[in-house]
Protein backbone atom coordinates (compact mmCIF):
# COMPACT_ATOMS: atom_id res chain seq x y z
CA UNK A 1 0.00 0.00 0.00
CA UNK A 2 2.81 2.41 0.91
CA UNK A 3 4.55 1.68 -2.40
CA UNK A 4 1.32 2.35 -4.30
CA UNK A 5 0.82 5.70 -2.55
CA UNK A 6 4.43 6.64 -3.19
CA UNK A 7 4.00 5.80 -6.87
CA UNK A 8 0.93 8.03 -7.01
CA UNK A 9 2.86 10.91 -5.48
CA UNK A 10 5.74 10.37 -7.89
CA UNK A 11 3.38 10.38 -10.85
CA UNK A 12 1.86 13.64 -9.60
CA UNK A 13 5.31 15.22 -9.42
CA UNK A 14 6.11 14.07 -12.97
CA UNK A 15 2.87 15.57 -14.27
CA UNK A 16 3.61 18.82 -12.49
CA UNK A 17 6.93 19.02 -14.35
CA UNK A 18 5.07 18.63 -17.65
CA UNK A 19 2.56 21.42 -16.99
CA UNK A 20 2.28 23.87 -14.12
CA UNK A 21 -1.26 24.91 -13.18
CA UNK A 22 -0.69 27.30 -10.32
CA UNK A 23 -3.32 29.63 -11.77
CA UNK A 24 -3.94 33.28 -11.04
CA UNK A 25 -4.72 35.44 -8.06
CA UNK A 26 -8.36 36.16 -7.34
CA UNK A 27 -9.65 39.66 -8.01
CA UNK A 28 -13.20 40.65 -7.16
CA UNK A 29 -15.27 41.68 -10.16
CA UNK A 30 -16.36 45.28 -10.61
CA UNK A 31 -19.93 44.26 -9.80
CA UNK A 32 -18.83 42.47 -6.62
CA UNK A 33 -16.75 45.45 -5.52
CA UNK A 34 -19.72 47.75 -6.12
CA UNK A 35 -22.01 45.51 -4.07
CA UNK A 36 -19.44 45.28 -1.28
CA UNK A 37 -19.04 49.05 -1.23
CA UNK A 38 -22.79 49.60 -0.95
CA UNK A 39 -23.05 47.09 1.89
CA UNK A 40 -20.17 48.74 3.71
CA UNK A 41 -21.71 52.19 3.35
CA UNK A 42 -25.00 50.99 4.84
CA UNK A 43 -23.09 49.15 7.58
CA UNK A 44 -21.20 52.35 8.35
CA UNK A 45 -24.47 54.27 8.63
CA UNK A 46 -25.91 51.70 11.03
CA UNK A 47 -22.74 51.76 13.12
CA UNK A 48 -22.82 55.57 13.18
CA UNK A 49 -26.39 55.43 14.48
CA UNK A 50 -25.34 52.93 17.16
CA UNK A 51 -22.46 55.16 18.32
CA UNK A 52 -24.73 58.20 18.12
CA UNK A 53 -27.23 56.35 20.29
CA UNK A 54 -24.45 55.65 22.77
CA UNK A 55 -23.56 59.36 22.89
CA UNK A 56 -27.23 60.30 23.35
CA UNK A 57 -27.54 57.80 26.18
CA UNK A 58 -24.41 59.03 27.95
CA UNK A 59 -24.97 62.76 27.55
CA UNK A 60 -28.75 62.94 27.83
CA UNK A 61 -30.43 59.82 29.24
CA UNK A 62 -27.88 59.41 32.06
CA UNK A 63 -28.17 63.11 32.97
CA UNK A 64 -31.91 63.15 33.54
CA UNK A 65 -33.30 63.59 37.03
CA UNK A 66 -34.59 61.05 37.69
CA UNK A 67 -33.01 58.69 35.18
CA UNK A 68 -35.65 56.60 33.42
CA UNK A 69 -34.46 53.02 33.73
CA UNK A 70 -36.82 51.77 31.03
CA UNK A 71 -35.52 54.36 28.55
CA UNK A 72 -31.95 53.43 29.40
CA UNK A 73 -32.66 49.75 28.69
CA UNK A 74 -34.48 50.60 25.45
CA UNK A 75 -31.46 52.61 24.28
CA UNK A 76 -29.07 49.77 25.15
CA UNK A 77 -31.11 47.31 23.11
CA UNK A 78 -31.44 49.77 20.22
CA UNK A 79 -27.69 50.38 20.18
CA UNK A 80 -27.12 46.62 20.06
CA UNK A 81 -29.62 46.18 17.20
CA UNK A 82 -27.97 48.84 15.02
CA UNK A 83 -24.48 47.56 15.81
CA UNK A 84 -25.51 44.00 14.93
CA UNK A 85 -27.19 45.09 11.71
CA UNK A 86 -24.05 46.89 10.63
CA UNK A 87 -21.88 43.89 11.47
CA UNK A 88 -24.11 41.54 9.49
CA UNK A 89 -23.86 43.72 6.38
CA UNK A 90 -20.11 44.21 6.84
CA UNK A 91 -19.49 40.46 7.03
CA UNK A 92 -21.65 40.04 3.94
CA UNK A 93 -19.56 42.60 2.08
CA UNK A 94 -16.39 40.63 2.84
CA UNK A 95 -17.87 37.69 0.97
CA UNK A 96 -17.95 39.82 -2.16
CA UNK A 97 -14.59 41.51 -1.69
CA UNK A 98 -12.35 39.64 0.79
CA UNK A 99 -9.07 40.84 2.28
CA UNK A 100 -5.70 39.21 1.74
CA UNK A 101 -4.09 37.17 4.50
CA UNK A 102 -0.69 38.57 3.53
CA UNK A 103 -1.53 41.86 5.26
CA UNK A 104 -2.34 40.36 8.65
CA UNK A 105 -3.32 43.64 10.32
CA UNK A 106 -5.74 44.67 7.58
CA UNK A 107 -7.08 41.12 7.34
CA UNK A 108 -7.86 41.12 11.06
CA UNK A 109 -9.40 44.58 11.12
CA UNK A 110 -11.50 44.07 8.00
CA UNK A 111 -12.93 40.79 9.23
CA UNK A 112 -13.37 41.70 12.90
CA UNK A 113 -14.42 45.34 12.51
CA UNK A 114 -17.88 44.49 13.84
CA UNK A 115 -16.35 43.38 17.15
CA UNK A 116 -14.26 46.54 17.33
CA UNK A 117 -17.31 48.73 16.71
CA UNK A 118 -19.27 46.80 19.34
CA UNK A 119 -16.57 47.53 21.92
CA UNK A 120 -16.61 51.22 20.98
CA UNK A 121 -20.41 51.34 21.16
CA UNK A 122 -20.69 49.65 24.56
CA UNK A 123 -17.57 49.91 26.69
CA UNK A 124 -17.82 53.68 27.45
CA UNK A 125 -21.55 53.29 28.08
CA UNK A 126 -21.07 50.42 30.52
CA UNK A 127 -18.40 52.40 32.39
CA UNK A 128 -20.65 55.47 32.60
CA UNK A 129 -23.56 53.39 33.88
CA UNK A 130 -21.48 51.80 36.62
CA UNK A 131 -19.97 55.15 37.65
CA UNK A 132 -23.22 57.12 37.55
CA UNK A 133 -24.05 58.65 40.94
CA UNK A 134 -27.74 59.14 40.15
CA UNK A 135 -28.44 55.43 39.78
CA UNK A 136 -28.86 53.34 42.93
CA UNK A 137 -27.21 49.95 43.29
CA UNK A 138 -30.19 48.00 41.97
CA UNK A 139 -30.56 50.22 38.91
CA UNK A 140 -26.85 49.96 38.16
CA UNK A 141 -27.05 46.20 38.50
CA UNK A 142 -29.98 45.91 36.09
CA UNK A 143 -28.76 48.40 33.49
CA UNK A 144 -25.16 47.23 33.71
CA UNK A 145 -26.13 43.58 33.36
CA UNK A 146 -28.35 44.30 30.35
CA UNK A 147 -25.60 46.34 28.68
CA UNK A 148 -22.95 43.67 29.30
CA UNK A 149 -25.16 40.83 28.06
CA UNK A 150 -26.20 42.73 24.92
CA UNK A 151 -22.59 43.72 24.23
CA UNK A 152 -21.39 40.12 24.54
CA UNK A 153 -24.16 38.75 22.33
CA UNK A 154 -23.60 41.38 19.65
CA UNK A 155 -19.83 40.99 19.86
CA UNK A 156 -19.95 37.23 19.39
CA UNK A 157 -22.46 37.54 16.53
CA UNK A 158 -20.28 40.22 14.91
CA UNK A 159 -17.11 38.12 14.98
CA UNK A 160 -16.17 36.23 11.82
CA UNK A 161 -14.75 32.89 12.96
CA UNK A 162 -14.18 31.68 9.39
CA UNK A 163 -13.26 34.81 7.44
CA UNK A 164 -12.89 34.60 3.66
CA UNK A 165 -9.63 35.61 2.01
CA UNK A 166 -8.21 36.39 -1.41
CA UNK A 167 -5.94 33.37 -1.03
CA UNK A 168 -8.83 31.00 -0.35
CA UNK A 169 -10.80 32.25 -3.34
CA UNK A 170 -7.68 31.99 -5.52
CA UNK A 171 -6.96 28.37 -4.65
CA UNK A 172 -10.59 27.30 -5.02
CA UNK A 173 -10.97 29.07 -8.36
CA UNK A 174 -7.74 27.59 -9.71
CA UNK A 175 -8.76 24.09 -8.63
CA UNK A 176 -12.20 24.32 -10.23
CA UNK A 177 -10.96 25.87 -13.47
CA UNK A 178 -8.15 23.34 -13.89
CA UNK A 179 -10.45 20.41 -13.14
CA UNK A 180 -13.40 21.39 -15.32
CA UNK A 181 -12.18 24.14 -17.63
CA UNK A 182 -14.75 26.57 -16.23
CA UNK A 183 -15.20 28.66 -13.11
CA UNK A 184 -18.50 27.06 -12.20
CA UNK A 185 -19.47 25.27 -9.00
CA UNK A 186 -22.67 23.71 -7.68
CA UNK A 187 -24.45 24.04 -4.36
CA UNK A 188 -27.82 24.02 -2.63
CA UNK A 189 -29.72 26.90 -1.11
CA UNK A 190 -29.37 25.60 2.45
CA UNK A 191 -25.87 24.13 2.21
CA UNK A 192 -22.64 25.78 3.27
CA UNK A 193 -20.16 24.21 0.81
CA UNK A 194 -19.98 23.93 -2.97
CA UNK A 195 -18.91 21.18 -5.37
CA UNK A 196 -17.13 20.83 -8.72
CA UNK A 197 -20.07 19.13 -10.45
CA UNK A 198 -23.79 18.57 -9.99
CA UNK A 199 -23.66 14.76 -9.93
CA UNK A 200 -22.33 14.27 -6.41
CA UNK A 201 -24.50 12.36 -3.90
CA UNK A 202 -24.73 15.31 -1.48
CA UNK A 203 -26.41 17.46 -4.14
CA UNK A 204 -28.66 14.74 -5.52
CA UNK A 205 -30.48 14.66 -2.19
CA UNK A 206 -31.69 18.20 -2.85
CA UNK A 207 -34.67 19.14 -5.01
CA UNK A 208 -32.91 22.26 -6.34
CA UNK A 209 -29.27 22.54 -7.37
CA UNK A 210 -27.83 26.01 -7.93
CA UNK A 211 -24.67 26.98 -9.80
CA UNK A 212 -22.35 29.94 -10.14
CA UNK A 213 -18.72 31.02 -9.97
CA UNK A 214 -16.63 30.49 -6.84
CA UNK A 215 -17.11 34.18 -6.08
CA UNK A 216 -20.89 33.91 -6.50
CA UNK A 217 -21.02 30.82 -4.30
CA UNK A 218 -19.28 32.66 -1.48
CA UNK A 219 -21.64 35.61 -1.97
CA UNK A 220 -24.46 33.12 -1.33
CA UNK A 221 -22.89 32.31 2.07
CA UNK A 222 -21.17 29.11 0.98
CA UNK A 223 -18.07 28.86 3.18
CA UNK A 224 -15.77 26.82 0.96
CA UNK A 225 -15.20 24.15 -1.63
CA UNK A 226 -16.04 20.71 -0.26
CA UNK A 227 -12.96 19.12 1.29
CA UNK A 228 -13.68 15.83 -0.43
CA UNK A 229 -13.59 17.25 -3.96
CA UNK A 230 -10.87 14.79 -5.01
CA UNK A 231 -13.04 11.72 -4.43
CA UNK A 232 -16.10 13.47 -5.88
CA UNK A 233 -14.20 14.53 -9.01
CA UNK A 234 -12.98 11.00 -9.68
CA UNK A 235 -16.01 9.00 -8.62
CA UNK A 236 -18.89 11.28 -9.61
CA UNK A 237 -17.73 13.97 -12.03
CA UNK A 238 -15.99 11.88 -14.67
CA UNK A 239 -12.58 13.46 -14.08
CA UNK A 240 -9.58 11.17 -14.44
CA UNK A 241 -7.14 10.38 -11.67
CA UNK A 242 -4.36 11.69 -13.90
CA UNK A 243 -6.04 15.07 -14.26
CA UNK A 244 -6.68 15.32 -10.52
CA UNK A 245 -3.04 14.38 -9.87
CA UNK A 246 -1.98 17.21 -12.15
CA UNK A 247 -4.08 19.72 -10.22
CA UNK A 248 -2.85 18.43 -6.85
CA UNK A 249 0.74 18.68 -8.00
CA UNK A 250 0.44 22.08 -9.63
CA UNK A 251 -2.04 24.33 -7.79
CA UNK A 252 -0.29 26.25 -5.04
CA UNK A 253 -1.90 25.82 -1.62
CA UNK A 254 -4.19 23.04 -2.83
CA UNK A 255 -3.96 21.05 0.41
CA UNK A 256 -5.82 23.82 2.26
CA UNK A 257 -8.94 22.76 0.37
CA UNK A 258 -8.72 19.07 1.26
CA UNK A 259 -9.22 16.60 4.07
CA UNK A 260 -6.04 14.66 4.87
CA UNK A 261 -7.45 11.39 3.54
CA UNK A 262 -7.91 12.81 0.03
CA UNK A 263 -4.22 13.01 -0.91
CA UNK A 264 -0.81 11.52 -0.19
CA UNK A 265 2.54 13.26 0.03
CA UNK A 266 5.67 11.68 -1.40
CA UNK A 267 9.11 11.70 0.19
CA UNK A 268 10.07 14.57 -2.11
CA UNK A 269 7.04 16.61 -0.99
CA UNK A 270 5.00 15.92 -4.13
CA UNK A 271 1.23 15.49 -3.78
CA UNK A 272 -1.07 13.02 -5.51
CA UNK A 273 -4.44 11.30 -5.17
CA UNK A 274 -4.77 8.91 -2.26
CA UNK A 275 -5.52 5.56 -3.88
CA UNK A 276 -8.15 4.87 -1.20
CA UNK A 277 -10.47 7.51 -2.70
CA UNK A 278 -10.18 6.08 -6.22
CA UNK A 279 -13.24 3.86 -6.03
CA UNK A 280 -16.12 3.08 -8.31
CA UNK A 281 -19.13 5.46 -8.36
CA UNK A 282 -21.22 2.80 -6.64
CA UNK A 283 -18.86 2.67 -3.70
CA UNK A 284 -18.60 6.45 -3.40
CA UNK A 285 -22.36 6.81 -3.28
CA UNK A 286 -22.35 5.03 0.03
CA UNK A 287 -19.94 7.48 1.62
CA UNK A 288 -21.22 9.63 4.46
CA UNK A 289 -22.42 13.02 3.17
CA UNK A 290 -20.63 16.20 4.14
CA UNK A 291 -22.85 17.46 6.92
CA UNK A 292 -23.07 21.12 5.94
CA UNK A 293 -23.78 20.55 2.27
CA UNK A 294 -26.72 18.21 2.51
CA UNK A 295 -30.34 19.31 2.74
CA UNK A 296 -33.04 17.22 4.41
CA UNK A 297 -35.50 15.57 2.10
CA UNK A 298 -39.15 16.62 2.51
CA UNK A 299 -41.35 14.15 4.30
CA UNK A 300 -43.76 12.34 2.04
Amino acid sequence: MAEKKSARAKRGAEMAEQQTVTGGRFQASAEAKSTALMLRIVAGVLWAIAIGGEAFTIFWVLRQDPILLWLLIVMIVAIGAFALGGSFLWKKSNRYDPASEKDKFRFFVQNQLGVIITIIAFLPLIVMILMNKDLDGKQKGIAGAVAIVVAILVGVASADFNPPSVEQYSVETNVVEQLTGFNEVYYTKGGSVFHVCADVPDLKRSKEILSGTVEEAHAQNKDRLTKKWVSEAINNCGISVEQVDQVLAGVEGVTTTLDDDQFVTGEDGSIAVNSDVDKSPKTSATQAPEKESAEPQPVG
